[in-house]
């Protein structure tokens, strides 16, 4: 790093977001923001009905204020609400990812706090999609140069990159000048948190919350005139320094913003199974051999899973006991995908996870590592041997679901639904997915709020 380095980014960023409106933004890049919003608000209404839902929705408790509980009939002051559906809205684990551009959940800690700061301002429709794509670009931009030591090192990136995202996107909803955003961000940059050692606990949705609440909080501070180093986020010992893992960070990768559009080209992918990515695509060979072999629990003898390190790092529980440690285990999710045919909502019940014939299964199934993929690699090799003799194998290449491969509208529109419907107050279900859909045409966002 270089002298001349120093305050490029804060500067970059800053310059990018008050410059940005919603002309520049390519017409697909508003359309998947519309789809990731529509997502990330579908798991947060299930979410809110989960264990980390309802422990933080108990825990703050500091009076009713104005803003909405997603999927519930209360309101909340403004950073407490952002806190809950930010935590609500990780708690299931099914919100979407950004692996190939930030390595974690992008969506989450931004929609949580536009909505809440969006229904305080009554802005429109089209100004939540900017802002969002003012943080999303946010966060793969500062996301490259310390990639992938940053989560090979162990940090959680949908917070500790969710923090700048959120303060990148509140700063654009409310118009904030350049000098104030560029302090915005070198606030949050004292603010990122979360550690993966907590994945497949309560903590983990947590660490979306207070990436929601402090990026929101920050973008607030420089609003009222609070000041950050101009250099924080790449001078000597400020983030870069300080969260980029082994090494030094490589400001050669910081793309250029405005030409370059990471929501088009490394794009977001929406999750198929409420569990960790890096299992979906051992999930969908599995359950596809499975169904094309008619292979039932009794006759498994064996089943090999093979992914990369990535996945081994993220997958700590190979004998889980609860349903969170479940979603990052690889002998659960395969054993649930043949057993139960299926990896829903319900496979995580915490009374699920002893379940005899899914148990049975569990204890044939392995992970091994292929050196040869890349650390983050989604791939996965499944090889299932029966107790007849019998070998099927199938590499998976990508999850279903992912950016080149997308879901469908009628599918992200059935797994909205589905999830609306584990919300636990009743919700406006085809009215909130119809200006989910068509968010861009909204005069006042609060209007969508009143629906959920």
């Amino acid at each position: 790093m270089t002298d001349a380095d120093t305050g490029r980014a804060g500067t970059e960023l800053a310059t990018f977001v008050t410059s940005l409106s919603a002309d520049d933004i390519p017409e697909e890049a508003l359309r998947l923001a519309e789809r990731a919003i529509l997502d990330t608000v579908g798991v947060t209404l299930a979410g809110a009905a989960a264990d980390a839902g309802e422990t933080a929705v108990t825990a703050v408790r500091d009076g009713t204020g104005e803003t909405t509980l997603l999927g519930r009939n209360e309101t909340r002051p403004l950073s407490d609400a952002v806190f809950i559906n930010g935590t609500a809205g990780h708690a299931l684990d099914f919100d979407d990812v950004a692996l190939a551009a930030m390595d974690g959940h992008p969506s989450v800690p931004m929609v949580a706090p536009l909505l809440a700061v969006g229904e305080r301002e009554n802005a429109s429709g089209l100004d939540i999609l900017t802002a969002f794509v003012a943080g999303f670009e946010t966060q793969c931009y500062l996301s490259r140069p310390i990639s992938p030591g940053h989560y090979e090192g162990g940090w959680h990136a949908t917070s500790t990159m969710g923090v700048f995202g959120a303060a990148a996107a509140v700063a654009t909803l409310l118009e904030l000048p350049r000098a104030r955003v560029e302090h915005a961000l070198g606030i949050a940059a004292s603010m990122p948190a979360g550690l993966k050692r907590n994945f497949g606990s309560t903590t983990k949705p947590i660490h979306a919350g207070q990436a929601a609440r402090s990026g929101m909080t920050a973008a607030l501070l420089a609003a009222e005139g609070a000041t950050a180093d101009p250099t924080a986020i790449d001078g000597e010992r400020g983030f870069f320094d300080s969260y980029c893992g082994d090494g030094r960070p490589d400001l050669e990768r910081l793309p250029e913003l405005g030409t370059r559009w990471s929501l088009l080209e490394d794009g977001i992918d929406v999750k198929k199974y409420p569990c960790c990515y890096y299992t979906h695509a051992a999930i969908y060979a599995a359950s596809e051999l499975a169904d094309t072999h008619g292979l039932k629990a009794e006759v498994i003898d064996e089943v090999t899973v093979t992914a990369s390190q990535g996945a081994a790092d993220a997958l700590a529980h190979d004998d889980p006991s609860t349903g969170l440690e479940a979603k990052f285990s690889m002998p659960y999710l395969i054993a649930s995908a043949i057993a139960r045919e299926r990896v829903d909502l319900a496979a995580f019940d915490d009374e699920r996870i002893d379940d005899r014939a899914v148990q049975s299964v569990r204890e044939r199934v392995s992970l091994t590592v292929d050196d040869e993929l890349p650390y983050d690699s989604n791939a996965a090799a499944v090889e299932i041997a029966t107790r007849s003799g019998e070998r099927y194998e199938q590499f998976q290449a990508q999850p279903p679901g992912t950016h080149d491969d997308p879901l469908s509208d009628d599918e992200l529109h059935e797994k909205f639904r589905l999830c609306a419907e584990h919300a636990p107050d009743a919700v406006d279900i085809d009215g909130a997915c119809a200006d989910l859909d068509a968010l861009r045409t909204l005069s006042d966002v609060s209007r969508l709020l009143e629906k959920l």
